[in-house]
């Protein structure tokens, strides 16, 4: 049976999709680490913040620590973590699966950041494997990684793997940074697996006007719909780039209450504070 624990997301006030999934078979950690935006209306992380990103940086460490199997889809701060956060001995004896390196990548990620990360990590896992449009069968657990999808709605910003784990016939999806979907290339892996539970990065709607069209959000939420709609699905949860602005419900109201923040999924209260930075320095 699939279990998972979204440990550090944007809904809980930080930015991370940190998630733990246990299947009876192996334990596996999807992109340990925590991160904080460096300015937010031309302010520094406020100390609640740095407070409460220690705190989670704590328990993402105790889990990847325990974890078999440890997935790391793109290279970014905010998914990876180069050991100024969680320490590097999470990765002892692991598998790690992770983005390809050279292969998909922006020049910041394959010349820069994913060298370093392997550089650090060199010696420590068991094994190392690349994990774009490839599929892994642990015991009775598979996990099958999309292969590499824009990061947002171009590739700009480099690319992402999907991650679909199965154990029987239950089936959970995760999907970072895909700004939506927007692009139908990140949607159709989605619908593809027809998954029990989604854990999916929403709409950029921070930048709505700037950086992100009426016409991505309105293409995001059509394939939004498509994976509602798929009679399986017990739980939709969106996040991470949604979750940056307060007003983010305003902008989803086709969906109505069909979805959940990582918060609301874990039973605990919302607490954006990067969209509260400006108010909690007024306060």
């Amino acid at each position: 049976m699939i279990e998972f624990r979204l440990l550090a997301f944007d809904s809980l006030g930080v930015r991370s999709m940190a998630t733990v999934v246990e299947t009876s078979s192996l334990k596996v950690m999807i992109d340990p680490s925590v991160a904080l935006a460096p300015k937010r209306y031309g302010l520094p992380p406020h100390p609640k913040e740095v407070e409460l990103m220690e705190e989670m940086a704590s328990l993402i460490y105790e889990e990847a620590k325990d974890s078999d199997v440890i997935v790391v889809t793109h290279y970014h701060y905010d998914h990876f973590d180069l050991g100024d956060k969680i320490p590097l001995d999470v990765y002892e004896g692991k598998l790690v699966l992770i983005k390809d390196p050279v292969n998909n990548i922006n020049a910041s990620q394959k010349y820069k950041r994913a060298p370093k990360f392997l550089k650090a990590i060199e010696g420590l896992p068991e094994r190392v494997m690349i994990a774009d449009g490839n599929s892994f069968k642990l015991e009775r657990t598979t996990i099958t990684f999309s292969p590499a999808v824009p990061h947002g709605l171009n590739d700009k910003l480099g690319y992402v793997v999907q991650v679909l784990v199965e154990e029987g016939d239950e089936r959970f999806l995760f999907s970072s940074d895909v700004e939506g979907p927007a692009l139908e290339e990140q949607a159709s892996f989605m619908l593809k697996s027809k998954p029990h539970w989604a854990v999916v990065d929403g709409p950029m709607t921070y930048m709505l006007g700037y950086r992100y069209s009426k016409e991505a959000l309105d293409k995001s939420v059509n394939n939004l719909l498509a994976l509602l709609d798929q009679s399986q699905l017990e739980l939709l949860v969106l996040d991470h780039h949604l979750c940056r602005e307060l007003e983010f419900r305003d902008r989803l109201k086709l969906l109505g209450n069909k979805f959940k923040t990582a918060a609301q999924a874990s039973g605990k209260p919302e607490n954006l504070l990067e969209a509260k930075r400006r108010d909690l320095y007024r306060s």
